[in-house]
């Protein structure tokens, strides 16, 4: 069950201010050189995508921007940054973008958001077939694609790229080439522009020269030229140098390997001392503003000094219209954090503090964690960390944690036990039981004292709830747990409803349905006090299991009402707390007779299932125990064998599970006395956990052997699992097994 002390950002302000810039079509640059040629071959073509690759200063930025003013269709824009560096951050920059057209789909953001662990599995296809589905033709434009480095980012964006419809198209720039490229270039459905067609010959030197107000004789540009090759930002440069030094832009030496360093040191030594103390400060900002850089720097000029610098140079972009805030140019920015290392090598941690700071005091802590990342402040990014991590995955951030985690190391989350626990939580999440255990052990033989600053009135709670969650020692220790936990959280807590919840898991397990109720009755109430979705979800579908038992068919409709409302809004059709909902609603369905709703809700059980492991083992079983009763209940006895085989493995790992465990050896035995022909509807055995995480992956254009890398199998084992899904599906291809899959509702919203 997850927590949330703190929101991820409390600024919605500002937060949306950054991401609506992203969305902003930039201004054209007065000095930059027209690439209409370019544009108006490439929207001829008809090809889908334009691929823009070429090294930092050769005006793929500045092409775009022209392009999005030259081109009539509508305009989605996206400048992508490191923030963007996660599939569900991605798929949201995107459907924002799309939002953004005239006849762009309402609600494509939410659908996004709250995805859960399958990003890949449901809010990818539904941003594809939206996209797929909008009419009239449009630009999508993304600048700086190599930004985004996860591979899962790559998976999902294909699957958009791939539902572009005809008439539209999708223009790319990236330092360097994405994943897709070789296959549209195979296909033929991609124009590629590169650096040599972005190279500049003299007349365009000469424009460059003229904008800069800078004479030169053909023999100077001709020069220039050759010995820049033909490099926009080295013309440029050289132009700033011979404004001060009508001899220095001829001595430029397109030997020289290190052109670049040579160029910006030559135009950067000319400012003033001023300037280039404010300059090489403020690079270490990915993004810039003013009451930013001056809480960072100590000063009150920052506006004059950004404005100046902005009204002189190409290096400094607007990214808003307000003109609030700004990024340096990436080429310049590398060589001004350098320059810093060589002048005040010292500095740049002090001044990733003081902006972290401002981060945090202006509601964004994860910024914050961005810019502590790299500095030696360890202790502050791991308490920073902990407070926030959870609301992160719960909005579906799970590479973004996965990243801040990885970037932390094990030992370093091992040595603060509050952020282990939580660790072991997102495992647990994840489906990932083994991890999840090894959190377990290390949080078993830790000790901590104080605030942690992940809401839990102490550790000691905190841990007997994940002790309780994982019921390694059985029953009687999970009730224990669970109550130290209830006594030790307050009321508002955001814990306290995950220690009523375990204490009514608890409950069950010992036989003491009344007890139980009582305690999901008021973790409902605690849930809902604090907005933890999640723990309502799971005691309400509870609640409604125990009404039906009890004959209370009516109370239970309220329950499971209730239920599906919260996960629908919050987008929780993934998290493993959603499956005794999903189990409670089928079971209520085959009551009313409405078989189809039953099996629609069989399916979301079965499909959630993939992350219900012996993690949380009451939740693990007790999901598939009550999915057989209504499977078997329409006939399908071999989702019922499966379901029981996939108990035992749960079970094997968690033996002692008190009278669960004597709830599943009854069923057992009344199944396995009674008819166990085929299913009635003809169906095969159903997908299994391993091949439900498999399966949306056969969207992309992945070989087996990628596949099998992402998801950390053997290349053997994932052609295994791939075929055992045709045979299952009754298909015998990759694209008949997503149609397949879309259709029986195991792929897609």
């Amino acid at each position: 069950m997850s927590h949330v002390p703190g929101t991820a950002s409390a600024n919605g302000g500002l937060e949306r201010l950054l991401h609506e810039a992203k969305l902003d079509v930039p201004r054209r640059p007065l000095a930059a050189v027209s690439r209409a040629g370019l544009i108006d071959a490439s929207m001829r073509s008809g090809r889908r995508v334009v691929s823009v690759t070429a090294p930092a200063g050769y005006g793929k930025s500045t092409l775009l921007a022209e392009w999005a003013h030259r081109d009539a269709r509508p305009v989605a824009w996206v400048s992508l940054d490191s923030w963007d560096d996660d599939p569900l951050s991605l798929l949201v920059v995107l459907a924002s973008a799309f939002s953004t057209l005239d006849d762009g789909p309402r609600g494509l953001v939410e659908d996004m958001i709250g995805a859960g662990p399958s990003v890949l599995g449901r809010a990818a296809p539904r941003l594809a077939a939206v996209v797929a589905s909008i009419g009239e033709p449009f630009l999508l434009v993304l600048d700086d694609l190599h930004v985004l480095r996860a591979p899962a980012c790559h998976d999902v964006l294909g699957l958009v790229i791939d539902a572009v419809p005809p008439g539209s198209q999708v223009v790319i720039a990236s330092r360097t080439e994405q994943p897709q490229l070789p296959r549209l270039r195979a296909e033929a459905r991609t124009v590629e522009i590169g650096a040599l067609d972005l190279a500049l010959d003299v007349a365009g030197a000469e424009q460059i020269f003229a904008t800069s107000q800078v004479p030169a004789s053909t023999e100077v540009l001709r020069a220039v030229t050759e010995r820049t090759e033909g490099w926009p930002v080295g013309i440029y440069l050289a132009s700033l140098i011979a404004r001060h030094d009508s001899d220095g832009a001829a001595m430029v030496s397109g030997a020289d390997p290190y052109v670049a360093d040579y160029l910006q040191r030559e135009a950067y030594l000319r400012l003033p001392a001023e300037t280039r103390r404010f300059l090489r400060r403020t690079a270490v900002l990915e993004h810039l503003s003013a009451p930013l850089c001056d809480a960072m720097l100590g000063g009150h000029d920052a506006k004059r000094m950004l404005r100046r610098f902005e009204a002189s140079s190409l290096f400094l972009i607007p990214l808003d219209r307000h003109r609030d805030w700004f990024r340096y140019h990436a080429l310049f920015r590398e060589f001004l954090l350098g320059e810093l290392m060589t002048a005040e090598p010292d500095l740049s941690d002090t001044l990733r503090l003081r902006a972290a700071d401002w981060y945090e005091a202006h509601g964004l802590p994860s910024r914050a964690v961005e810019v502590l990342l790299p500095t030696p402040h360890r202790d502050r990014c791991i308490r920073l960390v902990t407070r926030i991590v959870m609301s992160l995955f719960q909005s579906g951030r799970l590479s973004t944690v996965d990243r801040w985690l990885a970037a932390l190391g094990a030992e370093a989350v091992a040595g603060y036990p509050p952020l282990a626990v939580l660790a072991g939580y997102i495992a647990g999440y994840q489906g990932h039981a083994a991890e999840a255990e090894r959190w377990g052990a290390v949080v078993e033989h830790a000790s901590f004292e104080g605030e942690s600053g992940d809401g839990a009135a102490s550790f000691a709670s905190a841990r007997a709830m994940y002790r309780a969650t994982r019921c390694p020692d059985g029953p009687e220790q999970m009730l224990a747990d669970a109550q130290l936990a209830i006594e030790a959280e307050p009321p508002l807590s955001v814990w306290r409803d995950s220690a009523l919840a375990l204490g009514g898991e608890a409950a069950l397990l010992v036989g003491d349905v009344a007890a139980a109720t009582d305690h999901y009755r008021s973790a409902v109430a605690a849930a809902d006090d604090v907005g933890n979705a999640d723990t309502l979800a799971l005691s309400e579908g509870r609640l409604a299991q125990l009404a039906m038992d009890a004959g209370n068919w009516e109370d239970a409709r309220l329950r499971v009402e209730h239920a599906m409302r919260e996960i629908a809004a919050h987008r929780m059709d993934d998290y493993p707390t959603s499956a005794p909902a999903f189990a409670a609603a089928a079971r209520l369905a085959v009551h009313d007779g409405d078989l189809a709703t039953a099996r629609r809700e069989l399916t979301r059980g079965m499909r959630v299932r993939v992350f219900c492991t012996y993690a949380f083992p009451t939740l693990a079983v007790r999901t598939r125990l009550n999915v057989a009763r209504t499977s078997w209940a329409l006939g399908d006895n071999v989702a019922v064998r499966h379901l029981l085989r996939e108990i035992d493995d749960v079970m094997l790992h968690r033996p002692h599970l008190g009278v669960l465990g004597e709830e599943v050896l009854k069923f057992r035995r009344d199944f396995e006395a009674g008819p166990t022909g085929t299913t009635s509807d003809g169906r095969t055995s159903p997908l299994s956990p391993a091949e439900l995480r498999l399966l949306p992956y056969l969207q992309t254009y992945l070989t087996i052997r990628e596949i099998a890398e992402r998801l950390f199998i053997s290349r053997n084992t994932a052609s295994t699992e791939i075929g055992s899904i045709y045979r299952k599906l009754g298909v015998s291809s990759r694209g008949d097994a997503v149609r397949q899959a879309i259709a029986r509702g195991l792929l897609g919203a």
